[in-house]
This record gives C-alpha cells, structure tokens and sequence, in this order.
C-alpha cells in the first residue's frame, strides 16, 4: 500500500480498460487516476473513503470518479469473515477518451458536464437495472460494441435526474496530481484506521505507521485532511452507525459501542456534528 497513483495501462487497440475483480477482498490500495473510472460493487460492502468523504459501501452501487479524485474500498472484516468473494467491475478511460471534434458534438454537452462533476466523486443512487446489466456486460464485450456500451452507460448517467446522482466531496481533486503523491505517508494510516476503528487508535500507533514522530504526525495529518485523527476516526466510526441504524435492529446504545464509541452521550454528540441529526432521529426517517 505504498503507491498512491496508478498510471492507466490501456491497450494498443483499445481507448479503455475494463476490470473484473472477484477475491476475498478488494485490493486496490488508497489511490487515484490520471483519468476517469466507473466502479460498480456487484457484492461486498464496507467503508469507502473518496476525497475528503467516508461512506458505507454495498453492493448495487455504481460509482464514477473523475481526473484526481482518490478513492477506496475496504471491505468489513464481517464481510471477509463471511466467505461470500467480493466482486467489482470496473471501466477506467483517460482524459482523451474522445478526442477531437467528435467530443465536441452537442449530443456530449450532458456527458462532458457529467465528467467535469466527476473530479469531486459521484455516487450513483439504486441504478436501474438497464445500467446495472450494462456494467455486468462490460466484461464480455469488446471493440466497438464495448465502447458503445461504455458511452451509453455514461448517457444513461448524465441524463438522470440530479436526485439519483450524490456528489461525495466537497473539494476539486483534478489538479492535486503533485500534491497527493505527497500524501503517500498516510496511506496506511487510512487502512489502519478504517479496518480498526472499533478499536482504540492512537496518534502513536498512526504516527508509526507514518514513519514519524507524535507531534509532526498531527500536524501533518491536520494539514493534508484538514481535521485531527481523532475527528477522522470519529466521522469512519459515525459513517458505521449510520449503517447500523438503517440496516441492522439493534439499541442506540449497542451501535454506539458496537462502532467503537465507548460513551453514549458522546457517540449521540458527534453523530449529530457529521450528520445534523441524533441517532434516533436518523433511525426514524427511515421508517
């Protein structure tokens, strides 16, 4: 886990790449692209970590990240345990994926705006089952009707409506090349984090992870996420609760320790912060 950027590899007689990944465990490390991806989770869930985001992941889920944008999927140790493979498609194309005149037909006005939202991370809410069957079918096809298919999977996205479509950072990645490179010393301070934080984590654990001492590790993780560890763990652990509470029957009091919260009023204090809303709150909109 110690590169963060990974170079686009496309054929000679192709303008994308598709990849198929079924294992116990995603293993694509915390990185990102000098192009763009579509991800389609067809099963597996854990934390994804996108930007400057920290979502529950599942499968059904589509996702497309732009120029820049770093990303990453890690599934649940429940999930692992369970035996079930975890299985992801995937479609990457550089940022001349159309060149020339032909991406500048007014039939790609809807796709280039699409694309140009992507460098912030796009999550496509519940696709259709017609997008579903076009990322399973990106495998198995090839040549132009691969790139058809690829062209239609991107239409179907950008002429959704804007409530399916969930914009997952805050903050532009497509210029940040340089700069993520380097952030390479926080990579396995994320996958620490996000595997173990049920646990009790430390600034001292992380910052040996780091390769550094206590105080620099702070400041250098404060300058490069723009919160503390202890506000980083907080928004993974509140981002399981709000998993928990939508998904699974259990008390309050039972997710907030089950997410690694050791006491109740603070767990309903900071699951408020990330989410404006208390737990019982956010459990009850969903029924």
């Amino acid at each position: 886990m110690k590169k963060v950027f990974h170079e686009l590899s496309k054929p000679e007689n192709a303008s994308y790449i598709v990849k198929e990944e079924i294992a116990a465990q995603f293993a694509a490390p915390f990185h990102f692209h000098k192009g763009y991806e579509l991800t389609y989770i067809v099963k597996g869930h854990g934390k994804f970590y996108g930007g400057d985001s920290i979502l529950n992941f599942t499968g059904g889920e589509l996702y497309l990240f732009g120029i820049g944008f770093p990303h990453y999927f890690i599934n649940d140790k429940s999930f692992i345990g369970s035996g079930v493979l975890a299985h992801s498609i995937t479609i990457q194309f550089g940022d001349d994926f159309l060149d020339g005149g032909f991406y500048l037909q007014p039939e790609f006005t809807k796709v280039k705006a699409l694309l140009k939202n992507a460098h912030r991370g796009i999550k496509v809410v519940s696709p259709n089952a017609q997008l579903k069957k076009m990322m399973l079918d990106a495998p198995q096809s090839s040549g132009l009707k691969g790139l058809i298919n690829l062209l239609g999977i991107l239409d179907i996205i950008a002429s959704s409506n804007d409530d399916g479509k969930i914009t997952i950072s805050t903050d532009l990645f497509e210029n940040s090349l340089v700069a993520q490179k380097k952030e390479q010393k926080l990579d396995d301070v994320y996958r620490y984090v996000l595997e173990n934080f049920k646990e009790h984590i430390t600034n001292q654990k992380a910052a040996a992870l780091a390769c550094m001492n206590e105080s620099a590790f702070c400041r250098y993780f404060k300058r490069h996420t723009k919160k503390t560890l202890s506000q980083f763990v907080s928004q993974v652990r509140v981002a399981h609760a709000m998993h928990l509470l939508a998904e699974e029957d259990m008390s309050i009091s039972k997710v907030c320790f089950e997410c690694g919260f050791t006491n109740l009023s603070y767990f309903n204090r900071q699951f408020k912060a990330v989410t404006g809303k208390t737990p019982f709150i956010y459990r009850k909109d969903f029924y």
